[in-house]
């Protein structure tokens, strides 16, 4: 594990996050495609159901999206602008079996809120760690997918969305359509 565990959880969070919001249309067009992204990212505390969480979910992608910008002030300056419209207030908790972590959102805050604060707050690691370069867009030509390079000699380069794997493909069949040995 290269960052704490809470950092890891929400920056892959955010990540998946920015990602529903892409070239494959929309991922979370309705409440039960919340409910499974909450799920599969292990979101606790208040979730409302309602068709506003869902929008102020969705609003939230392209605030988190510029976290995966090339310049560091401005990547600073949306944390801290999350960070500050959310009153973060930084505290250890521990809850579900997981060892002590930060928190800095209630957990009857809204989910779009610790959302926010979650990403803003495993950015700002990245940022005190300067390893922001290991948030990174897909290197697919046609992907807009963000990810994050969690890998300890830094060499991810292709999202979760099997972009890797087209690239491979395209790969072997070039060199199968020249006549290039496998």
């Amino acid at each position: 594990m290269l960052f704490a565990h809470d950092t890891e959880c929400g920056l892959t969070a955010a990540a998946a996050l920015v990602n529903t919001d892409g070239r494959d249309g929309e991922g979370l067009p309705d409440i039960a495609a919340l409910d499974r992204f909450v799920a599969a990212n292990r979101w606790t505390g208040r979730h409302e159901r309602t068709e506003v969480e869902l929008r102020a979910v969705r609003a939230l992608r392209p605030r988190l999206r510029q976290l995966w910008g090339e310049d560091p002030d401005t990547v600073v300056g949306v944390v801290n602008d999350l960070l500050r419209e959310s009153r973060a207030l930084p505290q250890l908790i521990r809850h579900d079996d997981e060892p002590y972590h930060v928190h800095a959102a209630p957990r009857d805050a809204p989910l779009a809120t610790r959302m926010a604060v979650e990403a803003a707050m495993a950015v700002a690691d990245l940022v005190r760690g300067d390893e922001l370069g290991r948030l990174r867009h897909c290197a697919h030509p046609d992907c807009t997918n963000v990810l994050v390079d969690l890998s300890k000699n830094r060499s991810r380069r292709f999202c979760e969305a099997g972009c890797g794997n087209r690239v491979a493909v395209n790969a072997y069949r070039a060199r199968k359509a020249a006549g290039r040995p496998e």
